[in-house]
């Protein structure tokens, strides 16, 4: 008869004779206290088990209190187990190297560093503090309290070898406290202490270099990692992915991939996300449409990673087709793709699509807020976004942050509404200067070119080139050419190699008819040896979005090389 089944018999006397559980009966043979009590803590008999520790003889062993404290871990008992631990010390039973990293893993679950450094202090009066066990639960609690030094001055004080954990463990709490440069350090030194490398320390100090944006640092690693035979192990060929890509080294990030024996869908969203970041939108398009044809079903990340791709060119199409393709299949419609959704249809210029989706959340948070009151805004309908705000200061218990009062203030702005505008100013605490440049767009734009100035003057933002800019489209507004070239100087006095600065005053003489100074300031443009910004298009076509520069002659569908041709073909269609 096994244990499990034993303890069938067991069992019923217990639940009858709770005070007297080791009584003699006929019935059975006593099974060893410490098995019992094992029963007892799996049966959940918490009292029991307790009240049998009182009458085991074996009760100065180490493994039933250790069974119970972590039982009580188990259940989320803290209090309990803590309490049983000082139980376990009042009756001279010696703490073992199991016990103590139960009992520390509860001084971090419980946030308290008091009760850690308590524990700290009986593992060295116990000699326990450089177990292996010991050691790593107490650089582990030192660096989940933020304590890294701690943690780091416990790592190097241990007599014996340090094991790959402990590296490890380290390295993340130094990334956890903004000190990635440190577990960067902290790798080198793990290298040249002939430590074992694993994929799990390769891919936290590829992070680290990551964050550090060092590309230098990150190659190093990664020639690390092919020496020790672990470049194409998933979790490492994922982290040098997404390190080449934080590094802005697409290049390298693709070659990866193109490299992996083995990809998952963390491996298909870090390529996807960082051809979206790098504003190769048709690429992430083009990759997405791969990973499905090779039956990898996207998850709610890749999903919300590519959404962004079909708003910003727009491929509206493609857009509706991820969203169809969603509904199809039942992935989770959570928060963050509901908002990528919202953003997309904004930006595909769907503002109706977009409101459908917004008012059918069940949850919404201050992105969501954003999207909607700046798609209002941007699609001319920013009173309709200054009373969605109300309608949410009314409704919503959640704080407003100041991105969401930055986009009402947009919304202000677009629908002329001063007083509103105003009034939502107030609310933001510390207003950057590109907050304080809508305002002033809004004053300006109302024809209060006055009050714009004073207020200027007041937040001491002359100087600052958007918010000059933010005056002369006021300007435009309102067809004011003399305050416009006072704009126009200071902004060339701030910024005279900025061809975008003659650019804006070629637009207000364009608005209000001077065609002649238009040629004049093209021009000027030219004889300065000054490029401005180029401009994009995007059509889709046939399933296809095709890019289009300033300029442009290079499209590879148009035997003749040029766009204009292309753009006729398209119409004949």
């Amino acid at each position: 008869m096994d244990a499990n089944s034993s303890s069938m018999y067991i069992q019923p006397h217990f639940l009858s004779n709770p005070d007297k559980p080791f009584s003699n009966t006929t019935h059975f043979k006593p099974l060893p206290s410490s098995l019992n009590h094992h029963f007892a803590l799996k049966f959940q008999q918490h009292r029991m088990a307790h009240k049998m520790l009182d009458q085991m003889p074996d009760s100065k062993q180490s493994f039933a209190w250790n069974s119970l404290i972590q039982t009580h871990l188990r259940n989320g008992q803290f209090d309990r187990a803590v309490t049983t631990y000082q139980e376990m010390l009042v009756r001279g039973v010696r703490p073992d190297k199991h016990t103590l990293p139960r009992i520390l893993s509860v001084s971090r679950l419980l946030g308290s560093l008091r009760l850690g450094k308590q524990l700290h202090g009986q593992a060295i009066k116990y000699d326990l503090a450089s177990c292996h066990y010991v050691h790593s639960a107490l650089i582990e609690l030192y660096g989940r309290l933020d304590c890294a030094e701690a943690a780091k001055w416990v790592f190097d004080k241990s007599p014996v070898a340090k094991s790959s954990v402990s590296w490890t463990l380290l390295a993340k709490f130094y990334v956890k406290e903004g000190r990635p440069d440190l577990a960067v350090e902290l790798f080198n030194e793990m290298v040249r202490s002939d430590a074992k490398i694993d994929s799990l320390s390769l891919a936290t100090v590829i992070g680290a270099c990551g964050l550090l944006k060092s590309l230098q640092e990150g190659r190093n690693v990664h020639r690390i990692a092919k020496s020790c035979g672990l470049e194409f192990d998933v979790l490492v060929s994922n982290s040098l992915l997404k390190m080449y890509i934080d590094c802005g080294s697409i290049r390298e990030a693709c070659l990866i991939f193109d490299q992996m024996k083995s990809r998952d869908k963390i491996s298909w969203t870090a390529m996807i996300s960082g051809y979206v970041q790098k504003g190769e939108f048709n690429e992430g398009l083009k990759l997405f449409r791969q990973m499905i044809s090779e039956y990898l079903k996207p998850d709610a990340v890749a999903i919300s990673s590519v959404l962004p791709a079909c708003g910003r060119m727009p491929a509206y199409k493609n857009g509706k087709e991820i969203h169809g393709y969603l509904l199809r299949t039942g992935i989770d419609m959570n928060l963050r793709v509901q908002n990528a959704l919202t953003d997309m249809y904004v930006k595909s210029g769907h503002i109706n699509y977009a409101s459908e989706i917004y008012s059918r959340m069940s949850e919404k948070d201050n992105i969501s807020w954003t999207v909607m009151i700046l798609g209002l805004g941007l699609h001319g309908k920013g009173e309709l976004g200054v009373n969605l705000f109300q309608e949410i200061v009314k409704s919503s218990t959640k704080e407003i942050d100041w991105i969401t009062h930055t986009a009402v203030l947009y919304a202000c702005c677009t629908a002329i509404m001063v007083e509103e505008g105003k009034s939502v100013f107030k609310c933001i605490r510390s207003p950057k200067v590109a907050t304080c440049a809508l305002m002033v767009a809004l004053l300006a734009r109302a024809g209060l070119f006055d009050e714009a100035r004073s207020f200027i003057e007041r937040k001491q933002i002359a100087r600052q080139a958007e918010v000059l800019r933010a005056l002369l489209d006021g300007c435009r507004v309102n067809r004011n050419i003399t305050v416009g070239k006072r704009v126009i100087e200071q902004l060339c006095d701030l910024e005279p190699l900025n061809a975008d600065n003659y650019v804006l005053l070629s637009n207000l003489y364009a608005y209000v008819g001077k065609q002649d100074m238009v040629e004049k300031l093209k021009e000027t443009i030219r004889d300065m040896g000054l490029t401005t910004k180029k401009a994009y298009s995007w059509i889709e076509f046939r399933n296809k979005v095709h890019v289009f520069g300033t300029g442009d002659v290079t499209h590879p569908s148009n035997t003749s090389n040029t766009a204009a041709q292309f753009l006729s073909r398209f119409a004949r269609v």
